[in-house]
């Protein structure tokens, strides 16, 4: 085997890795107030390789992302190409929560049809997860609830 012959199988196995990245769809949290905004974040990711194709929300503060690219190094590319704070999109939609208006998980900053999602965070909303129905009505009525409900 050849100099040749390597690398033609090196640059095959390169270009067989890339094609065994997944494709993503990923939500993200972004201010755009004006239309210069919007400009600035449509001209960034357009400039990203790795992004097929995006969706831009202005009213929600929302940007949709398809690609094979993983969420950090987006998050981190958009906030140094905008100098905008970028984060994950908080919201869900409110029937994947079991229980959607639980203190914790309702938002009225939330757009209509989504919740904040508390299922990743263990800490954020312990009603919103109780699994039964014991469960849910001894913390809903403790004293160690911040929430809770008071009987006088």
């Amino acid at each position: 085997m050849g100099v040749k012959e390597f690398v033609k199988e090196l640059w095959a196995e390169k270009r067989n890795r890339k094609k065994l990245k997944q494709l993503k769809t990923i939500d993200l949290k972004i201010t755009m107030d004006c239309e210069g905004c919007e400009r600035k974040v449509r001209k960034a990711l357009e400039g990203i390789k790795d992004v097929s194709s995006f969706e831009l929300n202005p009213k929600q503060k929302k940007v949709s992302v398809t690609g094979y690219i993983e969420q950090d190094k987006l998050i981190k590319r958009l906030a140094h190409k905008t100098g905008k704070k970028v984060e994950p999109w908080p919201y869900v939609p409110y029937e994947v929560v079991p229980h959607p208006y639980a203190p914790g998980a309702y938002d009225k900053k939330a757009p209509p049809g989504y919740v904040k999602n508390v299922l990743d965070d263990p800490d954020a909303a312990p009603l919103a997860r109780a699994n039964s129905l014991e469960e849910k009505y001894s913390s809903a009525f403790s004293d160690e609830n911040p929430n809770a409900c008071v009987i006088m």
